[in-house]
């Protein structure tokens, strides 16, 4: 647990106010260093020793590690301060006490599971191919496949084959490939190898697959695919990159569980009709892929670009890497960090551990550095950034959230999400930024400081949850906001002259926001739950339901309103109620007399009553398809007595 921060002005190139940092973050500060990385690393050693301690340095980390290691003490942590504040446009004692605060939480490590390559490598490609495989022969066990026999080499220290391929799926340590017009080579004889015949559909496993073909790729986003390597066969400096990465792919690997799924709550599709497909629309490696009324997620595929997350409406499908407590807990801590430390109404810039850290480290060493009330959020997976996060920040006190787009974040998604959360927000509150150099940065965030004029929250619960209690505290005049299609809150609109009462959306709705009332024919909804999946709809035999996007911020929203209710119908015979009385009399005009089964009257009756008088009344019925015919007389002694003739 960390208790202390050890701070360094970086050879008094930035202010530090311990006292400020210390009294709103709740650690101990220690006296500031000026160059615990040179003259200094003695006191370095000394405060590493003591424990519990967190170094403001993040450039100097495999330093400060090394010397760890070296005295068998314990890795302490790192904070960057100097590049996300001390550099900065002014000074910002409260946002290096929020970020202090930040990296102090105890976050859960990530569950992952662990991936076994034997280094069994497939190359595609022509000469290229050939050439990279005997520089991996030594190291992998090398199989090439190539389209013609003009490329076949006679050096044997690896496979060759010729042939097309048709299909490859998996990822590293477990790709299936299949082949059409595979010919194995014979390699006994003089002269060029022969070749043997020509087989479809033959199929094999591997490790690794290194496209070296320069055709389209194999898989979706195929640079997200562990343990597909591809590069231009024109390009040497590509190719010896993506050799060089190659031969790193055997041994052990631990691969990360990014995403939780609960079956039990995905709205997928029910009686084979189909409902929620958002995920599905998003993933870009193909990872989730139907199982019936749910969707499944193949781990080893999964990349962790957190989309599927950020729209899935019920929470059957989280983030887990951090999850979005995690997320939440962030938030709240550096908002009230912030704020502890006398600072008003911060902004919030969301960016990624790669593009974004380097282009505010640059922004911080040669330009101006961030604002002060500009505190930046790198999250691994961007995506994961939906919406109901969005919303939790400027809930929790941020006047403004900022989103760095890198080059390989999901734009699209990341977009969607934004403007359903400016739709819920207000125009305006939430933005993407895109610049092409550090000084774009700047300019992107030097507009006047805003005002964040609303109670703080403190974002606990599902998002769902967050969404709603944000919506309202940023809403607070509000009852109904207006969404766009496809939005996952709503409302089911029923035309009640076509529906019939059926209730078929009723036993299908997979998150129970339509429901039926025992006592009387009912159709009731409740507004909260509904996840606007479409299922409804699409099961209607009537089609009698449509669905207008919105969220309803009042109380009304989190109860069951009736939307089409009509007189039950009472039995002729006992009086007993059942069914609706519309639709038993719609059934009586239509087939009373006009059906052979119902031609008589006693017959059409049978439709008036309840489920127990129309046994009832069949079984006693004079043309019961079920009555037998008279039982014959039980034979009885004088029966046998009067056939023998001896008597």
């Amino acid at each position: 647990m960390i208790r202390r921060l050890i701070l360094c002005d970086c050879a008094g190139s930035q202010s530090l106010e311990p006292e400020t940092i210390s009294q709103a973050s709740g650690l101990t500060c220690s006296r500031v260093y000026t160059g615990l990385c040179m003259h200094q690393t003695e006191d370095a050693a000394r405060e590493i020793a003591a424990g519990d301690a967190m170094i403001a340095c993040q450039q100097e980390r495999h330093l400060f590690e090394e010397l760890a290691n070296d005295l068998g003490h314990a890795l302490p942590g790192f904070v960057d301060l100097r590049d996300r504040a001390g550099w900065g446009a002014a000074p910002a004692p409260a946002k290096m006490a929020a970020l202090a605060a930040e990296a102090a939480l105890s976050i859960p490590p990530e569950k992952s599971i662990d991936v076994v390559s034997e280094g069994t490598c497939l190359i595609i490609g022509g000469a290229t191919a050939v050439e990279v495989a005997a520089q991996l022969c030594d190291t992998l066990a090398v199989t090439v496949l190539v389209s013609s026999a003009e490329h076949i080499p006679t050096d044997r220290s690896f496979d060759v084959v010729v042939g097309k391929l048709r299909r490859a799926s998996g990822a590293l340590g477990h790709f299936r490939t299949t082949f059409d017009r595979l010919q194995q080579l014979l390699p006994a004889g003089r002269g060029a190898f022969a070749l043997g015949p020509a087989t479809d559909g033959q199929t094999s496993e591997c490790d690794i697959i290194f496209d070296l073909s320069g055709a389209t790729p194999l898989f979706p986003a195929h640079e997200k695919r562990d343990g597909y390597i591809r590069a231009d066969p024109a390009h040497p400096t590509a190719v010896a990159k993506a050799t060089f990465d190659a031969a790193q792919m055997i041994g052990t690997f631990e691969k990360p569980l990014y995403v939780r799924l609960e079956p039990t709550l995905c709205a997928h599709s029910r009686a084979e009709q189909p409902a929620c497909s958002r995920c599905l629309n998003v993933c870009p490696t193909g990872a989730i892929t139907p199982a019936g009324e749910h969707v499944t997620v193949d781990p080893m595929i999964c990349a962790g670009c957190g989309a599927c997350a950020a729209v899935c409406p019920s929470a059957a499908i989280s983030y887990d890497a951090p999850s979005v407590d995690v997320v939440f807990k962030r938030l709240d801590i550096l908002a009230r960090t912030y704020r502890k430390a006398g600072g008003k109404s911060p902004r919030l810039l969301m960016h990624d551990d790669d593009y974004g850290r380097e282009m505010i480290a640059l922004f911080a060493r040669f330009g101006r550095g961030l604002p002060a009330d500009v505190i930046p959020f790198e999250l691994t997976a961007m995506a994961q950034f939906g919406h109901a996060e969005m919303l939790a920040a400027l809930a929790s006190g941020f006047a403004h959230v900022d989103i760095l787009i890198g080059p390989k974040a999901d734009r699209d998604v990341i977009a969607a999400q934004a403007e359903l959360a400016n739709a819920i927000a207000g125009q305006g509150t939430v933005s993407l930024i895109d610049p092409a150099d550090p000084d774009a940065l700047g300019d992107a965030l030097s507009t006047e400081p805003l005002q964040a004029d609303v109670e703080p929250i403190l974002p606990i619960g599902t998002r769902r949850q967050v969404t709603r209690l944000a919506a309202k505290t940023l809403n607070p005049d509000t009852e109904t906001i207006t969404l766009s299609d496809g939005a996952p809150y709503g409302a089911v609109v029923v035309d009640t002259d076509a529906c019939t009462l059926c209730l078929s959306c009723v036993s299908l709705c997979p998150s129970g926001a339509l429901a039926d009332n025992p006592d009387q024919p009912q159709l009731r909804f409740q507004e909260d739950a509904c996840l606007q999946c479409g299922l409804c709809r699409n099961i209607c035999p009537e089609d009698a339901i449509t669905l207008t996007p919105r969220l309803n911020l009042t109380d009304a929203a989190l109860s069951q309103e009736v939307l089409h209710e009509e007189e039950p119908f009472a039995c002729i015979s006992c009086g007993a109620l059942f069914g609706v009385k519309s639709t038993v009399e719609k059934i009586m005009e239509k087939l009373a007399g006009k059906h052979a089964m119902f031609a008589s009257n006693e017959a059409a009756n049978l439709i008036q009553m309840c489920d127990n008088c129309r046994v009832q009344a069949q079984f006693h019925s004079t043309d019961n398809p079920f009555q037998g015919g008279t039982p014959p007389r039980p034979r009885t002694t004088d029966d046998y007595l009067s056939k023998r003739k001896d008597h």
